[in-house]
């Protein structure tokens, strides 16, 4: 991108420290023009930002598969699709919720306190199927509240990095503002709306390739040994 200095510099000639002020001024906007065309040209990486829902569906059930690599003992899983959103432009209020489904995912919790006290971390563990391919993101979630808008249903904030990506990506994050409802609670569901952004040596394109397409909650004994779980762990964190 080219930028163009234009300086208001009278035809009468100048005092010799109006001169200088100018020519300051105007070498301070040219170096600034430089730093920034650096800057861009030594980029590390483009970040590209999705935003999808997940909600809890039983025509696609967790995959016990993804849960046996979790790094930490298991005893809540879930599954469910994946659907892009529409938002108004003018204030960024969700007016559709489930546009279009993009893909599917199994979540794989460790669940400590099954009164769900706010303030709770708890072991997540996920793995989304996406347009653009398969992440797998471990973290934790934060309770933050279990009576709003009424008792039994909990309300959480998840944070989870990266742990792999499609070809490409070199790391990323994903946030959520989730809903869990574990007793299911008549006019709730257990969803969340993400936040995933990525990082990659180069653009993303712009349109994808592929596209992908009651009871309480069911608890799990994880049966695997310590030694599997600590493997599991490690290959997840990258320890030795």
């Amino acid at each position: 991108m080219s930028h163009s200095l234009s300086l208001d510099v009278p035809q009468t000639a100048l005092p010799s420290s109006t001169a200088v002020h100018v020519l300051a001024r105007g070498l301070l906007l040219l170096s600034v023009f430089a730093a920034r065309a650096a800057f861009a040209q030594a980029a590390p990486a483009e970040d590209t930002t999705f935003q999808f829902r997940s909600v809890e569906d039983a025509n696609f059930p967790p995959d016990d598969t993804i849960c046996a690599q979790a790094p930490f003992r298991v005893n809540v899983k879930l599954g469910a699709s994946l659907w892009s959103q529409v938002s108004r432009l003018v204030d960024g209020r969700v007016i559709v919720e489930k546009a279009v489904r993009i893909g599917k995912a199994t979540a794989c919790v460790e669940l400590t306190n099954f009164l769900f006290p706010p303030g709770l971390e708890q072991n997540f563990y996920a793995v989304f199927d996406l347009p653009l391919g398969r992440f797998v993101a471990n973290g934790t979630c934060s309770l933050t509240s279990n009576n709003v808008p009424q008792a039994g249903l909990v309300l959480a904030g998840c944070a989870l990095k990266m742990v792999s990506g499609p070809p490409g990506v070199i790391g990323g994050v994903l946030t959520s503002a989730s809903t869990f409802n574990p007793a299911r609670l008549a006019g709730f569901s257990t969803g969340s709306v993400w936040t995933l952004v990525t990082y990659t040596p180069n653009a993303l394109p712009w349109w994808p390739t592929s596209t992908q397409g009651s009871t309480g909650w069911r608890f799990h004994e994880d049966c695997r040994s310590d030694d599997d779980v600590r493997r599991a762990r490690n290959a997840v964190e990258g320890a030795p």
